[in-house]
Formats: structure tokens, C-alpha cells, sequence
């Protein structure tokens, strides 16, 4: 379908799909086909991120004692520093922010003896860090930096691994090629390059974990409680030391599909370490991941007493949000993986999905979303600021969950919302994350403020 606000661009005509429209989702025969994955049409004002963002932002950046050093020109830098809370039990890879500062004079004359002078100067500034993160950008990219050769000088000066990022803005479609970069650099360079003191027989890795706002801090107990040893997040809260022995691991539990599932297809190639794709977020996805990881290691009884202590626990504060949030409809807007995620958690609270949409999703992706949801939900691929704002229009959601950018396009609406992308408050990941997760929403939908925004605004109106 097309969108009144996209008739300059018909081309978004293959990027919006409602569910039971001409067929489609009714029967095998007749799947639901979205365009998706692709360069956005020019004259579409994307809110998607660049291979920069998908590699720094998401994957290397929550490594908490290397340097992260952008090559490129100062605002890269900028747009990366603290984006995402992934917290840590050190703040340093969000505290400071390093950048070789590319300007005019280095455009011409190259800058990669300015960004040998920067990882020289930050090590010695700080020289308790264990390694250094490089990450390329458009302009040094196209004036023909050898950023990895200068890594490699580095590592000789400095004695510690200096790792080249090969990130630059314009490699793909969206930041889910920087995601294809982080891991097959990191897998690379650093995974089996040392070896772990006592291998775990009950080991695992958790990939595609980011630690934001702590989520691991709910996660890492429901495993260690049934016996389960987690070696390495991939890469929420992570060394680089961390990363070097994920070789290790008896088995790889992808909870991020969309951004972490290469490293894992790499090592089942490379190490022959099998793994499992799973969902840490809402009480049957929760549920299933710590079954399905138990019976990979015959801990099924253990696994069974963590979930029922845990449900129990929280089994009186969800009923208590599910009675607020019941028949309620959500827009739901992610990076991917998080728009098919949290239709079962929506479907716990009560709560209806009405539109679902993700930044750069693949096909799969979609494939997951439609089996989900319900016919007459509309599903968008890459949605522009116009789109969101007639969505929200038509379609009148109790609630828009999207992230950093949508959420003024929303507050200007008079819009309940809530920031899944980084969240409002959280963790929102495992079983008391979802406590939290019901409270914002339930913060967010039944505000008064709302009320007063639209009568104020109906007033304006009327005068």
C-alpha cells in the first residue's frame, strides 16, 4: 500500500504491507512479501544509521577497557559518544571520547599519521587499557587511508592489539553491515587468540547481548543459578579479553539474530560450536531460552526451579500492569529483531500490536513479524519521519514504542511513548524486566500529561 505522504515516492509502495491485504498472510501460498534490505530511495528521509553506527554503536562499542577511536571527522565521534547505555563495571568506553579529528588540510595531505598520533597519544594518557578499537569513517575511506597498516605500526609501539574497523559510513544499505563488519573483525582478529585458564563443561557465550541499562544484570543470574557458565557477552560488559576465549565455549546463545548470528554461523564453521537462537525478553521467551539451553546440557530440572521461583515472583506485579494495559494498541518501531521480540511480550500484558516496523530488518526478519501478528497489522519497512507521523495519525496507537530519534516526533504529537531502543528506564531483558518494562509503558499510556498536551493543543487550534 501506499502511503498519502509518499506519493512523490511510489517506490515505498513495496515497503508497506498490511497483513491480509490481497491475500497476503492468508494460507502457505500466499506469503506476505516486503521490500526490505535495500539502498533507501533518494528523497526518502530515512531514519536509518550508516555502517559506522551498526559497527561502533552496536557491537565494539560496548567493549568496556580498549580505546575507541573514530577516524574520521569530529562529528562521527560525536554522534557515537554515549549513545547507547551499555553499562558496564567500568565507564570508561563511555566516559571519554576519541576521535583523530580528520579536517580540510587531511583530506588533502591524508590522515594517517594523525591517526598514529592519536593512538600513541591516548595510550599514554591511559596506559591501564588493554587494547584499541579503530574505526573508519567515509573520508578517510575515500581519500585512501591504510588504517590498517597504522593499526599494525601501533600495535608494535604500543605492545597491545590494535584493531582496524573497516566501517566507513557508506559500505551498505543501512548500520546492519556494520554489524556483518564487527563481527567478522573481531572474530578475525581476536576470538582464539589466547586460551581460558579452566574451560567450563557447562560453558556458553551470550551473543548479540549489549548490557543496555543492565539488562545483563537480570540475565546472567537465571543461567548461573541453573549451572550454566557464561564465558563471554558478545559484547555487553565484555574485555577484550573476554573475547579472545570465546573459542571456548561449549555453546553459542544468540539473543540478537540480526546483529550477532555471523559470529555464531563463524565458530560453528571454525570451532564447530553449535548454537541456539533465542529471546531474552517477556516470560515465554524467557522461558524457552533457559529450557532450550538446559537441554543442550541435561540441566532440565534446574532450569524448571529457576523459572517457576522467578514467575512466581513477578506473577502478581504483571497482573497488576496486564489489568492497566489489557486491549491497549501498540506501534512497535526497532533496529529488527526487537519489532517480532515483543509481540509475545504485548501479547502477555493484553496489549495489541496494530503496526509494526524496523530500521533495517532482512527478510527473516519480516518472515517473523507477519507469523505474529494478526491481519489488518500494518508492517513497514525503513519508515520515514512522514510515514511515522501519519501512522500515528490513522492508526491512533495507545502507545509508540521506537527509540532515540522517533521520540520527539511523538512528545510534539502528544503521543505516549516509550524508548525501546535504549529505554526509558530498565533493564527491560529477562523476567524482572519485564516488571519494568509493563511500568513504563503503563507510566507512559496512562499519563495525564497527554490530556493536557491536547487540550492545550485543541485550544491553539481554535483560536
Amino acid at each position: 500500500m501506499l502511503l498519502k505522504c509518499d506519493e512523490l515516492i511510489p517506490e515505498r509502495k513495496k515497503h508497506i504491507v498490511r497483513k491480509g491485504e490481497k491475500g497476503c498472510g492468508k494460507g502457505k501460498g500466499k506469503p506476505c512479501e516486503i521490500s526490505c534490505n535495500v539502498p533507501t530511495t533518494p528523497g526518502d528521509m530515512t531514519e536509518r544509521g550508516c555502517t559506522f553506527a551498526g559497527c561502533r554503536g552496536v557491537v565494539g562499542g560496548p567493549v568496556k577497557d580498549v580505546i575507541h577511536i573514530t577516524h574520521g571527522p569530529i562529528g562521527c565521534a560525536a554522534y557515537s559518544w554515549g549513545y547507547r547505555p551499555h553499562l558496564a563495571d567500568s565507564d570508561f568506553h563511555m566516559k571519554y571520547i576519541f576521535v583523530s579529528d580528520i579536517e580540510e588540510k587531511d583530506i588533502i595531505f591524508g590522515g594517517e599519521k594523525k591517526l598514529l598520533n592519536s593512538i600513541l597519544e591516548a595510550n599514554k594518557e591511559f596506559p591501564e587499557v588493554k587494547g584499541v578499537f579503530i574505526y573508519n569513517t567515509c573520508s578517510p575511506a575515500l581519500i585512501g587511508d591504510d588504517g590498517k597498516d597504522v593499526a599494525k605500526i601501533a600495535s608494535e609501539k604500543i605492545k597491545k592489539p590494535v584493531i582496524f574497523f573497516p566501517c566507513e559510513g557508506f559500505r551498505g544499505v543501512s548500520q546492519s553491515q556494520g554489524h556483518h563488519v564487527g563481527n567478522l573483525t573481531i572474530f578475525r582478529d581476536l576470538v582464539g587468540t589466547a586460551e581460558p585458564d579452566a574451560p567450563s563443561a557447562y560453558g556458553i557465550n551470550l551473543v548479540g547481548e549489549y548490557n543496555i541499562k543492565g539488562d545483563m544484570n537480570n540475565i546472567l543470574p537465571l543461567f548461573q543459578e541453573m549451572g550454566v557458565d557464561v564465558i563471554t557477552a558478545f559484547t555487553g560488559n565484555a574485555s577484550i579479553d573476554d573475547l579472545k576465549v570465546m573459542h571456548r565455549a561449549k555453546l553459542n546463545v544468540v539473543h540478537c539474530t540480526r546483529s550477532a548470528t555471523y559470529i555464531a554461523e563463524m565458530m560453528k564453521e571454525e570451532y564447530g560450536t553449535p548454537y541456539i537462537d533465542v529471546t531474552l525478553w517477556g516470560i515465554e521467551n524467557t522461558s524457552a531460552a533457559l529450557r532450550e539451553t538446559a537441554k543442550f546440557f541435561g540441566l532440565e530440572k534446574e532450569a524448571e526451579r529457576v523459572i517457576a521461583r522467578e514467575i512466581e515472583y513477578i506473577k502478581p506485579k504483571i497482573e497488576y500492569y496486564k489489568e492497566r494495559l489489557a486491549g491497549k494498541h501498540v506501534f512497535i518501531y526497532q533496529g529488527a529483531p526487537r519489532a517480532w521480540h515483543w509481540v509475545q511480550l504485548m501479547h502477555e500484558l493484553g496489549m495489541e500490536v496494530i503496526a509494526a516496523a524496523t530500521t533495517f530488518g532482512h527478510v527473516d526478519d519480516y518472515e517473523k513479524i507477519f507469523q505474529k501478528v494478526k491481519e489488518g497489522t500494518l508492517v513497514v519497512d525503513n519508515p520515514n519521519a512522514l510515514e511515522i507521523e501519519e501512522i500515528l495519525e490513522e492508526f491512533k496507537p495507545d502507545l509508540f514504542i521506537a527509540g532515540n530519534k522517533e521520540k520527539y516526533i511523538s512528545y510534539k504529537m502528544g503521543q505516549p511513548f516509550v524508548n525501546g531502543h535504549t529505554y526509558d528506564s530498565g533493564p527491560y531483558a529477562g523476567f524482572r524486566g519485564m516488571i519494568k518494562f509493563a511500568r513504563d509503558m503503563d507510566k507512559a499510556i496512562n499519563s495525564p500529561v497527554w490530556k493536557l498536551v491536547k487540550e492545550k493543543a485543541n485550544r491553539m487550534e481554535v483560536l
